[in-house]
């Protein structure tokens, strides 16, 4: 069946173990791979060696690498105001600190290189109580990374976080107001604005330039209590019928990329995004365009 977008996955939301989670992955007919915590560390800390071992196991499953999920830029912004404590701070092994942040940028731009991503995942450090009260520092950054990823032929993709200072459809517009460089663009998580009070489809989705979105993240929940209940694909509160819809009609090329999150039915996180993945594989291979 022709399928809307290609698809991928973050490959720990299936294994912590990489042949597994390729292997997972490749029987869903997914064709990309992100890399985020593998061989037990962050995709940061993974020596060259490694790199090349994660790359050969990859591709010898028909997948290719799209995106380093790096943790750059998810730290506590200093002398700003405190952070807010509503939001979990998903560390996934980077308790990395704003003086590492130069250095992690460097390596994340190595390591695309030695997998063959284009994306590098970036983000706007930890939430603040005043977001607004850093947004200038975090475009300074923003520039400055945008910058960096030109030299390298690559892009730099803002993911909005709901447990940093850019987590909203309308905040992130806000900062590609600012930042026109054709080397940043945007990461969108339609679940991650959900989480922020935002409707993410169709009101968030309609404040962004879809020319700018590069890459797309699929997870859904539902909130209760202002916390996030993780459940399959499609069923929870994220309209991902008409998002993708409105991704086909706006000519979106990118791939949409499971990020699963739910712990799966009793605990089974490889089924769960087993059940993620085919739920994500009917929704790019069903349905007209939305209106």
């Amino acid at each position: 069946m022709a399928e809307l977008f290609p698809t991928a996955a973050i490959t720990d939301e299936f294994s912590p173990d990489l042949e597994t989670a390729a292997r997972s992955m490749a029987e869903l007919g997914m064709r990309g791979a992100e890399l985020r915590l593998l061989f037990g560390k962050n995709i940061i800390d993974l020596t060259d060696d490694e790199l090349a071992r994660a790359r050969q196991i990859v591709e010898a499953h028909g997948l290719h690498v799209i995106s380093i999920a790096s943790p750059v830029l998810k730290c506590t912004l200093p002398d700003a105001p405190p952070i807010d404590p509503r939001f979990q701070q998903d560390m996934f092994a980077s308790n990395y600190t704003f003086a590492d942040q130069p250095r992690l940028a460097r390596r994340a731009f190595a390591i695309a290189g030695l997998t063959g991503a284009r994306i590098v995942r970036v983000f706007s450090y930890w939430r603040t109580l005043q977001p607004d009260a850093c947004f200038e520092r975090v475009v300074s950054a923003l520039c400055e990374l945008a910058d960096q990823a030109k030299a390298h032929d690559l892009i730099i993709g803002l993911e909005n976080e709901h447990a940093c200072n850019i987590s909203t459809a309308e905040e992130t517009a806000r900062v590609l107001a600012a930042i026109d460089h054709p080397n940043l663009k945007v990461v969108w998580d339609p679940a991650n604005a959900y989480l922020s009070g935002e409707i993410p489809f169709p009101d968030g989705y309609r404040l962004l330039p879809a020319g700018r979105i590069v890459h797309v993240h699929a997870k859904d929940c539902f909130v209760r209590d202002h916390r996030p209940v993780w459940g399959p694909l499609g069923e929870g509160g994220v309209d991902w019928k008409g998002q993708i819809g409105a991704l086909r009609a706006d000519g979106y090329r990118g791939y949409i990329s499971l990020e699963t999150h739910w712990a799966g039915p009793a605990g089974d996180k490889h089924l769960g995004s087993m059940i993620c993945g085919r739920n994500l594989k009917a929704l790019v291979a069903s349905g007209p365009a939305h209106a």
